[in-house]
């Protein structure tokens, strides 16, 4: 009887960590049919769970970028240190649909030695 207790809580509680991991993408929130493409300087970055950000001065106004979570960054070939601020990115994203600055990037181009690095990032 107690095994089976253990196991339930066990599931119980896998089920729930899934479903938060799940709720935090409210990817219908950005718009899909409005695609922009953004250039400018990263002024802030941060490469954290759940998702990696830059915030990125482009000519109007300084825009709140979410990135992929860093491992998939990471495998993908952008370090946290391609993200540093003063460097020039080109970033292809959908605006949300309520938050005035915020986007979230599909690609990203950045300067890297002296060459352009596109990375995908979904």
């Amino acid at each position: 009887m107690k095994r089976s207790l253990v196991v339930a809580h066990v599931l119980a509680l896998a089920m729930g960590a899934a479903a938060s991991a799940f709720a935090h993408h409210g990817w219908s929130e950005y718009n899909a049919d409005k695609p922009l493409t953004l250039t400018g300087t990263i002024a802030e970055s941060g490469y954290s769970q759940p998702h990696g950000y830059v915030a990125l001065k482009a000519a109007d106004k300084t825009w709140h970028v979410v990135l992929a979570p860093p491992s998939r960054m990471e495998s993908r070939g952008l370090p946290k240190q391609s993200l540093a601020s003063g460097a020039q990115a080109t970033v292809y994203g959908y605006p949300h649909r309520s938050k005035d600055g915020e986007l979230r990037a599909e690609r990203i181009t950045l300067a890297v030695d002296s060459k352009e690095k596109t990375v995908e990032l979904r």
